[in-house]
């Protein structure tokens, strides 16, 4: 019964938000009652229970998840990421651009589409308008606020984005370079 998981007792060893937790939880509970109820983190939201909206959505080892349906068992061992630990010295850039866009309304959502916009712009420094739109499609907000949550995304991913390089400027040809005396200057510099 290969990828069957069985209903057993599960001492787990997690690291949630850079802190390690042993839960004592059955191999099968899904991983959003766990942080909600058995350590107490509320920020991530049941929306559907059956990973369709993505309210639940956290990072398990760097990648977006559905909490509500993915086993405590499959988390064993792993690091997870909750609302909680994405802003981990003040407010990560894309909660900063939430807030400037005006994104949340009713908010129920929002900590899902943050970490499905985290694990986008990690995976993707740069998503065109059809990256975001992908990426995010399987966020629902109740509220309609997708134009807010692609321009959001738009602003986050210029905050994080490394500087672009500089371009490689080419050295002279041996025997081209101009010695001072040589050089004249431009029209209208002083002499």
């Amino acid at each position: 019964m290969a990828g069957i998981l069985l209903r057993r007792p599960l001492l787990a060893q997690l690291t949630i938000n850079g802190t390690p937790h042993e839960v004592d939880a059955p191999s099968d509970m899904p991983l959003l009652w766990v942080i909600r109820d058995l350590i107490g983190l509320t920020g991530t939201r049941f929306g559907c229970g059956k990973g369709l909206c993505g309210a639940c959505t956290v990072h398990v080892d760097g990648m977006a998840m559905r909490a509500c349906i993915t086993p405590v068992a499959l988390a064993e061992g792993k690091t997870v990421t909750t609302i909680e630990g994405l802003g981990t010295d003040g407010l990560h850039p894309l909660q900063q651009a939430w807030i400037a866009h005006g994104v949340p309304q009713c908010g129920f959502c929002q900590s899902g589409q943050l970490m499905s916009a985290a694990a986008l712009l990690k995976l993707n420094p740069r998503p065109t308008d059809a990256d975001i739109d992908a990426a995010m499609s399987g966020n629902i907000c109740r509220c309609g606020t997708y134009l807010r949550i692609r321009a959001g995304i738009r602003d986050a991913a210029r905050a994080l984005a490394p500087p672009p390089e500089p371009p490689e400027v080419e050295a002279p040809e041996a025997g081209t370079e101009l010695r001072d005396s040589e050089a004249t200057p431009a029209e209208g510099a002083p002499q």
